[in-house]
């Protein structure tokens, strides 16, 4: 099995010679993840498919969902003799990755792709077609250190591609945006060009969009089942149930993801602007650098809403934005606030004991 064609390079292997110098005394080879089962890894390796779990030195230095591995990861992993399974005793630095807040009132990461080259960001033009939606999508691609490239699917059954593309413009500033049917095939061949040489991309989007018709078309078979979306309101049914890696018989890799109907922002404050730089231009053009866009005299933001060159749902959409990440930082530093003290609380248990003990 050629480790290329699933996105090796030299750059992945300058990184695993410098952890081979510092743990000369295993027999470590590497594999890439394509497939997760709750900490355990279905990963390919030069000699094939195996198994994988982390070792258990692994598990007990991992403190958050980052420290594991995850779809895209190319790990550090020890064959078990005589068997196609593998021990994960590391993972390579990682070159991007995509997360959001898991859906509901816990506060935690969920790890959604990583070591990707473009993130497309799938919405279908049809009554699904949501620009506050995208937004999240954008901020959220911006910080994972990947391309984002904003893909319209369902080409073949929009009458009117023109109005919708006139929307995505005036929030997807520099973004690519592809139309595309994967009936018809049309604009495929234009995304299998952005996977050349052993590009990754991942697939997201809500559910009902097309993200398994867009997988099976770039891999020019049904690796997806599809579902019908519901004709009342054109939302569709949760068809994908899992993240998978797909190596694409045009060259390139694919990682598909299930459907998102909830889109909650994780951690990624310092992309808000580059999202919103339309408003952050506008904002710095403000008679007063303290303005807070309300009432106060030679406000560019409201300037431009009056005049009709910012629509106030945006401006709405940054501020509701705004006030989400900043009520996420807080709570997230409160959480790692506590977790400090209560380490400091075990440690001091222990030292007690030792003392105890000595007595």
């Amino acid at each position: 099995m050629n480790l290329i064609n699933f996105g090796w390079n030299n750059n992945w292997q300058d990184q695993f010679d410098a952890y081979k110098i510092t743990n000369p005394q295993k027999n470590l080879t590497i594999g890439r993840v394509l497939l997760e089962h709750k900490h355990s890894y279905r990963v390919i390796t030069e000699i094939g498919e195996w198994l994988a779990t982390p070792s258990g030195l692994f598990q007990y230095n991992a403190q958050s969902r980052r420290d594991y591995p995850a779809v895209g990861d190319w790990v550090v992993l020890e064959q078990l003799p005589g068997e196609e399974k593998g021990i994960i005793h590391a993972i390579l630095p990682r070159s991007s990755l995509f997360s959001r807040k898991v859906a509901g009132l816990t506060f935690e990461e969920q790890i959604i792709a990583v070591n990707v080259d473009h993130v497309f960001l799938t919405m279908s033009l049809n009554k699904d077609f949501n620009l506050r939606r995208l937004e999240r999508y954008l901020i959220a691609a911006y910080d994972s250190g990947a391309n984002p490239i904003i893909v319209l699917t369902k080409k073949d059954l929009c009458d009117d591609v023109s109005s919708y593309l006139s929307q995505v413009e005036t929030i997807c500033f520099g973004v690519p945006v592809y139309t595309v049917s994967s009936f018809t095939g049309e604009g495929i061949d234009e995304l299998h060009q952005l996977l050349a040489d052993g590009k990754t991309a991942a697939l997201l989007g809500s559910s009902g969009v097309g993200k398994s018709s867009l997988t099976n078309a770039l891999c020019g078979q049904d690796v997806m089942a599809v579902q019908m979306i519901r004709e009342d309101d054109d939302k569709g049914r949760h068809t994908t149930t899992h993240r998978e890696l797909f190596q694409l018989p045009h060259g390139g890799l694919l990682i598909d993801t299930p459907g998102m109907r909830e889109f909650q922002l994780w951690d990624n404050a310092d992309s808000l602007n580059s999202s919103f730089s339309d408003i952050e231009s506008l904002a710095s053009q403000c008679r007063f650098r303290d303005c807070e866009h309300k009432k106060e005299p030679g406000c560019a933001v409201h300037e431009a809403i009056e005049e009709g060159t910012l629509e106030q749902e945006r401006y709405d959409s940054y501020l509701k934005l705004k006030r989400e990440l900043a009520f996420i930082e807080r709570k997230t530093n409160a959480q790692a606030q506590a977790a400090e003290r209560n380490k400091w609380k075990q440690v001091n248990k222990q030292m007690k004991k030792k003392i105890g003990k000595k007595r």
